[in-house]
């Protein structure tokens, strides 16, 4: 099993490194270039979130601290934050995405495209942190 580990600071400046290692891990994972895309722009609307909300807005710093693991059958990405506590999994798909684009509303996308982007997205809140779970099945038919 390929694992690689990163820390990096909680702020918008680390959305290029983790978009890089996201990259490693799909590579070493064999994952196809389009599921690869949609596991980048998963983690990163959710790292975008946590930064924003999490930290930013909620008066707090920290470390984000991600993670993956090629297992013989995924991709597992984990994401560990201690923003403030957050279910990404408990949001309703946005309501807006039957209208028109210029109709919708600026941003509320992220979790959707985290959950499209994922053959699996879990959010659990373990020992004070925020740990986020994105899987892709390495087998293309899992998708």
């Amino acid at each position: 099993m390929d694992t690689e580990n990163l820390t990096v600071p909680g702020n918008l400046d680390s959305l290029k490194a983790v978009r890089e290692f996201v990259k490693r891990a799909t590579g070493s994972a064999g994952i196809d270039k389009q599921r690869a895309y949609k596991l980048t722009l998963a983690v990163d609307e959710i790292l975008a979130n946590i930064v924003i909300h999490g930290y930013d807005e909620a008066g707090r710093s920290g470390d984000v601290e991600i993670s993956y693991h090629v297992e013989e059958d995924r991709l597992r990405v984990d994401l560990y934050d201690c923003g403030i506590p957050y279910d990404p999994t408990q949001n309703d798909t946005p309501a807006h995405l039957d209208k028109q684009l210029e109709d919708r509303p600026i941003g509320g996308l992220g979790v959707y495209l985290a959950r499209q982007g994922t053959d699996d997205f879990i959010y659990e809140f373990v020992n004070d942190r925020n740990h986020n779970t994105f899987i892709v099945n390495r087998a293309a038919n899992g998708s």
